[in-house]
């Protein structure tokens, strides 16, 4: 896989303890911060595809109302707290 470098600055703190974690881990700063891009990427990426897809079903007026959204959040909240009893 190509690779690009690029420079960032961070707080020092966050540098000591990204240096830290990473002797713990027996991995490179490189490695660490590569893996918190890609997780950081595939998380955010994931939200903006269901902010995107939700914007467009109420374009289309696909909507839900507000009570039957509380009503099923109450009842999934009353079956979770009998599971847990």
């Amino acid at each position: 896989m190509a690779t690009e470098a690029f420079t960032i600055s961070a707080e020092t703190e966050i540098v000591h303890k990204l240096d830290d974690l990473a002797g713990s881990l027996d991995k490179s700063r490189n490695d660490l911060v590569n893996q918190a891009i890609k997780e950081y990427l595939e998380t955010h990426a994931w939200q903006v595809e269901k902010i995107t897809q939700g914007s467009a079903a109420a374009n289309r007026g696909e909507l839900i109302d507000h009570a039957d959204v509380m009503k099923e959040m109450e009842d999934l909240i009353e079956r979770k707290a009998k599971t847990n009893a």
